[in-house]
């Protein structure tokens, strides 16, 4: 919250205290009033103005949505600055705003650096569900995602996993007792599928005109994936305060477009190199090879969903691993069951997916993992359009509903999967 007060320039503080005053009392009286007529969630107390910003202040504040749910139950509302926001803590909830009531909460509310960085929503994970959703989802099933596709890139990451364990091994063979760095090996690799899938290559580099200079794959990393991840958390306090909109907030926009920039000329020089790659007669099988055949999107439509590929992969599977090996190394009998499961089933052998299904236990631990340990726990909040009424209360238009991955399903226990085995915690 100091972070935010900070980001308010001196000479707006009068003017931005006497129109938040106002507004804010305004508002506060309407909603007394609408609280009296109106059976609403159970709200978290905060203060005037600022609602509940500031117990938010914490890296993590999912965390603190799980507590309030232990106190207010399953669905409560907060308010940060002039929004009011219901959060759903329980998986039964959940289903019921986003499958049942869904037509009533299908719009996504971005804070502005999402905003800017997906082009206003131009990325699936980020759109709302209209005829290029529907189209794009599509695309992704057919193209990657799919049974089928999962197969045309089998070979590849047989590859990936040979890199990885050839790595592994050497690493060891050079120190056998140093420890080694998981992330710097398999963020490599994983890069290097994501790309693959993607542009049909690992790219080792590329000439970026605006840059003036070819970008090394490092580079790339940084400015696809690294740099994106970090400014998507940039927090602009105007989100919070819409009627301040107009008082500059020139540190976090130089920020934003900066790296927005950055992102949209290199993805439009590795798209350019594999035109001219697909112009040469040389197709092959990527994303970028199926949309452009397809010939149904914008310039700016197949520069988004590019580097959405490239993004989500190379990130989330990533988290989602870490977090498996965290869990598993505090819980050596969890290990030592898994690593018999795997001797059992796989002998001395290199596991493969063709072991996956024989496996259960491992299938477990990485289902137990995303439901302790989303790699997204925090997804924008969607917007109520119409009034709506969620688990028997009544939530008015113009509420956020923001739904926690982590916590609809929180505090259980390690499960195996179809219930064939069962470790308490």
């Amino acid at each position: 919250m100091q972070s935010l007060l900070a980001g308010i320039p001196a000479g707006g503080a009068a003017a931005a205290a006497a129109v938040g005053g106002l507004v804010a009392a305004a508002a506060l009286a309407e909603r007394a009033d609408q609280k009296n007529r109106l059976n609403l969630p159970p709200a978290v107390p905060g203060l005037p103005i600022i609602g509940n910003l500031h117990q938010l202040k914490e890296k993590k504040p999912h965390q603190t949505f799980a507590r309030w749910s232990e106190e207010y139950g399953p669905i409560y509302s907060i308010r940060t600055g002039a929004s009011s926001v219901v959060v759903v803590n329980s998986a039964e909830v959940a289903k019921e705003a986003m499958v049942a009531k869904y037509s009533s909460i299908n719009t996504r509310k971005l804070p502005k650096a999402l905003s800017v960085l997906t082009r206003d929503k131009k990325i699936v994970a980020m759109s709302d569900q209209g005829e290029l959703y529907k189209m794009v989802k599509r695309y992704i099933m057919v193209s990657m995602l799919g049974a089928a596709a999962q197969k045309q890139f089998r070979d590849t990451r047989n590859t990936m996993i040979d890199n990885m364990l050839s790595t592994f091994h050497a690493l060891v063979a050079d120190d056998p007792k140093a420890p080694l760095n998981f992330r710097d090996v398999f963020q490599n690799e994983l890069f290097g599928l994501s790309m693959t899938q993607a542009l049909s290559e690992d790219v080792s580099s590329v000439y970026v005109e605006e840059f003036g200079k070819a970008l090394s794959r490092e580079e790339i990393y940084q400015t696809a994936v690294a740099d994106m991840m970090m400014c998507a958390i940039e927090v602009d306090w105007r989100d919070f305060f819409p009627y301040l909109g107009w008082i500059p907030n020139r540190s976090f926009e130089t920020r934003v477009l900066t790296t927005e920039a950055r992102r949209t000329a290199l993805m439009q020089a590795l798209i350019n190199q594999q035109k001219e790659r697909i112009a040469r007669g040389e197709s092959r099988m990527s994303y970028v090879d199926f949309l452009l055949a397809e010939n149904t999107l914008t310039d700016e439509q197949l520069l988004m969903l590019v580097w959405e590929a490239v993004i989500e992969a190379a990130d989330t599977t990533l988290v989602t691993t870490e977090w498996a090996m965290y869990e598993i190394a505090k819980h050596p009998e969890k290990q030592e069951y898994l690593y018999q499961e795997i001797r059992k089933v796989c002998g001395n052998k290199t596991v493969t997916e063709d072991h996956l299904p024989e496996l259960p236990y491992l299938n477990a631990v990485f289902h137990e993992t995303l439901r302790r340990h989303s790699p997204v726990p925090l997804v924008p909040p969607r917007l109520v359009h119409e009034s709506t009424n969620l688990a028997g209360y009544e939530v008015p238009a113009g509420t956020q509903v923001s739904t926690q991955r982590c916590n609809s399903v929180a505090n259980g226990c390690w499960l195996v999967a179809n219930a064939v085995h069962k470790l308490k915690c």
